[in-house]
């Protein structure tokens, strides 16, 4: 265990888990009010690529991704996003979004992958309200396996009342990994609150991992969720996320390397400092044959 300041780690930052954001046109007005609600104000998520950048070190590559669930309000469309990325190639990678309660995901998802070059899959079942355990969506699984294409998947808590949070538990996802092994799968946010559940899923599969985006301001949590991952020896299926524009690239690592200084609880070993640099430096585009 560590007890010296980390060592520097070489390699880029890779960011898994970016937004595109066009406040006006991707939002209706019952998710924006519910976002008001949850953040005490209405907030303007609208993202431009410079603010981002200026938000990150130098070098950083990023996975951006929109989003689609009617049933919450959010609907990006995916030629935005694939625009969005070919402005900035070397730094950008577009994912799709599929919402498959909708007619013509199928089409969507074709297109989205054939004809727009997007590289990977955002699903998010709560918001859209789906058991993605459910044999009725397995066809989109076995694409993306088929085609190597990684799937990020919204997993933990939301601010949106309609989205219900049996869909958002890891363990669904589990029955997916199962049927499709070799698919690469993201769990984000490391299912917050339920990340004891998430942990056992990575743990399991050899293609699941987890990222740690939108974590850093609940630093008690997100400090007792580390200690699950070093209790269960899964630190190397965690990958580095910042959820923008909620919060930054800087901001998440300065969260990390400031938890990872707690000393610890009287009885128990602090976070392994090692551990969390190389979380901040892991070569995510290689583990999701994205490189």
């Amino acid at each position: 265990m560590s007890t010296t300041p980390p060592p520097a780690v070489s390699g880029p930052v890779v960011d898994v888990h970016s937004h595109l954001f066009r406040h006006s046109h991707d939002f209706d007005a019952t998710f924006r009010a519910e976002s008001a609600r949850a953040h005490a104000g209405e907030v303007d998520l609208t993202v431009r690529y410079e603010d981002y950048a200026a938000s990150t070190p130098p070098g950083t590559r990023t996975v951006v991704v929109g989003g689609k669930a009617r049933r919450s309000g959010l609907w990006v469309d995916d030629a935005a996003v694939a625009a969005y990325v070919a402005r900035h190639p070397e730094q950008l990678i577009g994912y799709l979004a599929i919402d498959p309660t909708q007619p013509g995901w199928r089409e969507e998802l074709r297109y989205g992958h054939q004809e727009l070059g997007l590289r990977g899959i955002k699903i998010m079942p709560m918001y859209a309200g789906f058991d993605p355990a459910d044999l009725e969506y397995d066809d989109l699984f076995g694409y993306a396996e088929e085609h190597g294409l990684p799937l990020l998947v919204h997993t933990g808590t939301t601010f949106v009342s309609q989205a219900p949070l049996e869909y958002a538990m890891p363990r669904h996802l589990d029955w997916v990994a199962i049927r499709h092994p070799e698919l690469r799968m993201v769990l984000a946010h490391l299912s917050h609150p339920f990340e004891g559940e998430c942990v056992a899923v990575i743990r399991k599969h050899p293609h699941v991992y987890a990222d740690i985006s939108a974590l850093h301001y609940r630093p008690f949590q997100l400090w007792h969720s580390l200690r699950l991952v070093q209790d269960y020896g899964v630190w190397d299926k965690l990958l580095f996320g910042s959820d923008y524009p909620f919060t930054t690239v800087n901001d998440s690592i300065e969260g990390l390397r400031r938890i990872a200084r707690v000393p610890g609880i009287p009885g128990l070993d602090p976070l392994d400092q090692d551990a969390v640099e190389a979380l901040i430096h892991r070569p995510a585009l290689d583990l999701l044959g994205l490189a």
